[in-house]
Formats: structure tokens, sequence, C-alpha cells
């Protein structure tokens, strides 16, 4: 006779894991205010200056330590106490938004939006390289891709909470309630994460050697086409297909002509559909070759904002960006898990490292997207980014394959 255990789902015998439950809960909720403050502080640069490429700008501040630091963080987070660094970047910015709460009964200026966005955003740029990382490790090689699918399905559900409450936050509280909320949550995770037991064999730091570590992460990577593709899409996707999300303010309000609130809904399209999508990848009803679910994906999500930026109307676009989100729940899974399964342990935190600072290209786009938004207008400027991303992935598609041919 079988025991129960061997009826349960995936995703059932994760959660009876403590130490993943924590780490799942907690990134939820330090993500999903991340997501509110991005929104918030969009929203604040467009009511102040009226200016997309302002809002890019605010926006590209909070993303772009992940591009400078994300390989070295990477590697420091080889040698350092994981679990250290993980409640540090929940401290940091929990003090940064307790900061701007403060100042936003009179004196917040847009300058404090942007630093904040830059100190909270250096922050966050351990994520890949140490959260995400013990997600893996304490869900066991066996349930690899079921935890890291429940975690981007996760991640997706926050980056469509996190835009709705900031929206309604900025509408009915203003900026000090929005960061006032920021700051009481990721208090309370880093609290939470004290009690978290993850066992991690650490080492000297060496800063002096980690360009030397960097270096062979990448020269290891380059004997992978696997990995290469996942460096080479991840840029592509994160450059020209994200960038819309720099926009999201000037597209609700000045495209489409709708209020803050239902701005904060705009955003939560495409990551209400890679909630979706990510859901049935983490309970196995969806199995589909990893590769192939990579780059689809991102394929995918980039013929949705090509729609969504010709629609004429806010409620089409937003049911194309839910579609378009089902491709992003294919890519932002198995971006992750190729990278788990791909790389040794001694080289996992360095080579996500690196996917971090491909991440981190996401910025440039943005504002590139702003700076195309004043000639194109934010429609037109959705569309080139997005055209040119899908030519780009579908060059880079072709190549890699021949390689591993």
């Amino acid at each position: 006779m079988n025991s129960p255990e061997e009826h349960s789902s995936p995703v059932r015998e994760l959660l009876r894991l403590p130490d993943f439950l924590r780490l799942w809960l907690v990134g939820a909720f330090a993500n999903a205010m991340r997501w509110l403050e991005l929104l918030a502080s969009g929203l604040f640069a467009y009511e102040v200056t009226g200016s997309a490429l302002a809002v890019t700008f605010v926006v590209a501040a909070r993303q772009l330590p992940q591009l400078a630091f994300g390989a070295f963080l990477g590697a420091v987070s080889e040698a350092v106490n994981r679990k250290l660094i993980v409640m540090l970047a929940l401290v940091g910015p929990a003090f940064v938004s307790t900061v701007l709460a403060s100042l936003a009964t009179g004196h917040l200026a847009l300058w404090h939006v942007a630093l904040g966005n830059l100190i909270s955003g250096t922050m966050w740029a351990t994520e890949m390289s140490t959260r995400r990382r013990m997600v893996g490790e304490v869900a066991g090689p066996h349930r690899i891709v079921p935890a890291i699918a429940l975690d981007s399905a996760t991640n997706a559900a926050t980056r469509m909470i996190g835009p709705l409450l900031g929206g309604m936050a900025f509408q009915w509280l203003g900026m000090k309630g929005a960061y006032t909320i920021t700051a009481l949550v990721q208090f309370l995770g880093a609290f939470a994460m004290a009690g978290l037991v993850h066992a991690q064999l650490t080492r000297k730091l060496n800063l002096a050697r980690i360009p030397a570590e960097i270096a062979e992460g990448l020269a290891f990577a380059r004997t992978k086409p696997t990995i290469v593709l996942v460096f080479g899409i991840t840029i592509v996707t994160n450059t020209f297909a994200f960038a819309y999300s720099g926009l999201v303010a000037p597209l609700g309000l000045s495209a489409f002509h709708v209020s803050p609130a239902l701005v904060g809904l705009f955003a939560a399209g495409e990551p209400l559909g890679a909630l979706l999508g990510g859901a049935l990848l983490a309970a196995g009803v969806l199995r589909l070759d990893r590769r192939l679910a990579f780059a689809g994906g991102a394929v995918l999500f980039m013929m949705a904002l090509i729609v969504m930026a010709l629609s004429p109307w806010y409620w089409l676009a937003f049911a194309v960006l839910v579609i378009g989100g089902f491709g992003t729940a294919g890519f932002s899974n198995m971006q992750s898990t190729l990278m788990l399964t791909e790389a040794p342990p001694e080289m996992r935190s360095r080579l996500m490292g690196i996917v971090t600072v491909c991440i981190g290209t996401g910025p440039l786009g943005i504002l590139a997207a702003g700076a195309l938004a004043g000639e194109l207008g934010p429609r037109g400027a959705v569309l080139a980014m997005a055209v040119a991303g899908l030519l780009l992935t579908a060059a880079l598609a072709m190549r890699l394959r021949r390689r591993m041919a």
C-alpha cells in the first residue's frame, strides 16, 4: 500500500520543510514591497515632473546596482554567511524606507527617492546569489525544479500584488503611507530570517581574489552552451522587454488615461499571467523542455508587448499582458533552474551573480525606452524596444543552436 507521502504534491512536500517555508515567505513579502516602492516612486516622479524620462531614471536607479555589483556580490556570497547577507538586505532597505517616509511629510524631493532606490537596489543585488540559491539548497537536488517554480510563481505574484498595493497606497495614503508599510514589512522579514537554520561551509573572504573568481566562473560558463544561452537571453529580455516596466506610469496615465489605481492593475497584468503559468509548472501540469521554455517564454513575452503597444484599449492591453506573463513564467523559472542544474555547487553563487549582472542591464533598457518615449511616445518606445528584442533573441537562439549541434 502506498503511503500518503507518496501521493502528496511537490508543493505540499516543500511547504512541510520549515526552513523552505521561511525563505519562501520572506522572499514573497520582500519582493512585494520592492515592487510597491518601484511603482510608488514612478508615480511620484511623474506627478512632480510630468516627464517619462524622469520616471525611467528613478526606476532605473533601483536596478542599476545589479549591473554594477551583481558579480562582485555573487563571489562574496560564496564566502560570507548567506543568511547574514539576506538579513542585511532586508534591514538596509527598511531603514531607507523609514527615512523616505519621514521626509514625505513635506520635504521629499525627487533626488531623495532616486538615492533611496539606489541604496536599496544595492542591497537587493544579493537576492539571486543568496536567498534564491538557498531556496534550491534547502529543497534538495530532487526538488529543485518544483522549488524554483514555486518561488518564481510567488515572485510573479508579488510583481502583481506589489504594484496593485503601490497604486492604491500612493492614491490613498501618499508616499509617507507607502514607505511606512514597506519599512515595517522589511523589518519583520529580517526578524523572521533570524530563526532560519542553514548550514553553509564558509571560507575566508579574499577581496583581492574576487576578480579572478569571477573570471573562473566566466571561463567555466563558456564551456556550457546552456549557461551562455541563459546569459544572452537574460540580457536581451531584461534590456528590451522588461524596459516597458519603466513606462507603466506614462502608459497608464497619458496613453490609456486611467487612474493611479488602474495603473497599478495594468502593472499587475504580466505578473498575473506569470503567476498562473508558474503555478502550472510548480504543480507539474506543464512539463516542457527547459531550454525551450526559457527562450520560447521570452519570445512570447515580447510578442505580447508588441500587441499591447498597438492596442487602442486599456482592457485589451491588460489582457495581452496577462498572456505575455505565461511567457515570463517559463523564462524566469528556467533561468534559475538551468543555472542550479548546470553549475557545480562551488560556482553557483558566482555564476548566479553573473546572471544578476545580466538582469542588471535592464535599467539601461529602461533609460533607452525613456529617451525613445520623448520622441515616439510611450507606446512607440515599447514597440521599438520589443521588436528589437525579438530580432536579437531569434539571432542568439539560432547561433547557440548551431553551437550545441
